[in-house]
């Protein structure tokens, strides 16, 4: 199983960016994504997570509203889409998969990709 995030960069407060993560080696309709960031001197957050079973999304208090999750189950292909960014959304960002079980870990990392948002 691997999970590879693309998308990432350096941008200026209040641009946009969508991050992507590609999945192989998992039957993906079957599984919930997670994107998670961790910033330096923080706890790791988990910003966004959507069902590929029916949908369900979640988001953080922190990114609702400017964030967007979908997943294209086809492609094998989840996003977050990041709008209105602000420098404390710097951070590394991750995505990750878990069973469609409640109480399921997230089993499945990938590497993370860095996203710093200059004001």
């Amino acid at each position: 199983v691997q999970l590879v995030e693309s998308g990432g960069g350096l941008l200026q407060t209040g641009g946009s960016l969508r991050l992507s993560c590609k999945a192989s080696g998992l039957r993906f309709g079957f599984h919930a994504i997670g994107w998670f960031r961790h910033a330096p001197g923080k706890r790791r957050e988990e910003v966004a997570c959507i069902s590929n079973g029916d949908g369900t999304v979640y988001y953080a208090d922190s990114v609702k509203g400017r964030f967007a999750i979908h997943s294209d189950i086809a492609a094998k292909t989840a996003y977050l889409q990041m709008n209105r960014l602000k420098p404390e959304d710097t951070a590394v960002y991750y995505c990750a998969a878990s069973r469609l079980r409640q109480g399921a870990p997230y089993d499945y990392w990938g590497q993370g990709i860095q996203v710093t948002v200059s004001s």
